[in-house]
């Protein structure tokens, strides 16, 4: 099996693009699907399938093409999305609060079990499943939800102090959406999401 540290974050895209390609074919109750034809279906590369998935061992057969199914199950276990993963939300302002009650988190393997604020006016208040505890009790809160996933929604100015904290009370990867560059900790895998960057990336096509 290919190590983790060797697979682009492009590749591990494609991938989750792929299962839930394979998650509408079930739906449509299709059992067997060629690279050729899942490419043309959803505007994909038939080579770059194959490519993909070579480096995670051997799927389909020449000529027939892929079961579902099971592309699906290797896909879904391969992505980590065979276990449930809880979620710890930092900050719980209005993005916070969006994102605690987002279906995108709170489906399949995800769900948010707990959050926390250093805003007296937010602790104490129930969003979602659970109740605002106080960011001081990040460690006891962690240790009680079980959670492995930290979601930073805080001020950029806050984003690398309370990234470290999780990863000391033992959050085991931390997603950030704070508009700043966040340093890594090793063993704690860091993912940057700036919606601003894609909306600058708009802008350039849009430039006269």
């Amino acid at each position: 099996m290919i190590d983790n540290e060797e697979v682009s974050p492009l590749t591990l895209n494609r991938l989750s693009f792929y299962l839930r390609c394979l998650r509408h074919l079930q739906e449509l109750g299709i059992k067997r699907i060629s690279s050729q034809e899942m490419a043309r279906r959803y505007h994909l590369s038939a080579t770059q399938i194959r490519k993909d998935l070579a480096q995670f061992g051997e799927f389909g057969i020449r000529g027939v093409g892929y079961e579902v199914d099971e592309l699906a199950e290797h896909l879904n276990a391969l992505l980590g999305l065979d276990h449930p993963h809880a979620m710890l939300i930092v900050g719980m302002g209005n993005l916070g609060s969006a994102l605690a009650q987002y279906l995108g988190f709170n489906y399949g393997a995800f769900n948010v079990v707990a959050g926390v604020d250093n805003d007296p006016q937010k602790i104490g208040r129930k969003v979602g499943s659970f109740v605002v505890r106080p960011a001081e009790e990040l460690a006891d809160v962690v240790r009680e939800s079980g959670a492995e996933i930290g979601v930073l929604a805080v001020p950029a100015e806050a984003a690398q102090e309370n990234y470290d904290r999780l990863a000391e009370v033992g959050i085991k990867a931390v997603l950030n959406f704070a508009p700043v560059r966040v340093k890594r900790r090793p063993g704690v895998p860091l993912k940057n999401v700036d919606l601003r960057i894609n909306l600058e990336e708009l802008a350039f096509f849009l430039r006269e």
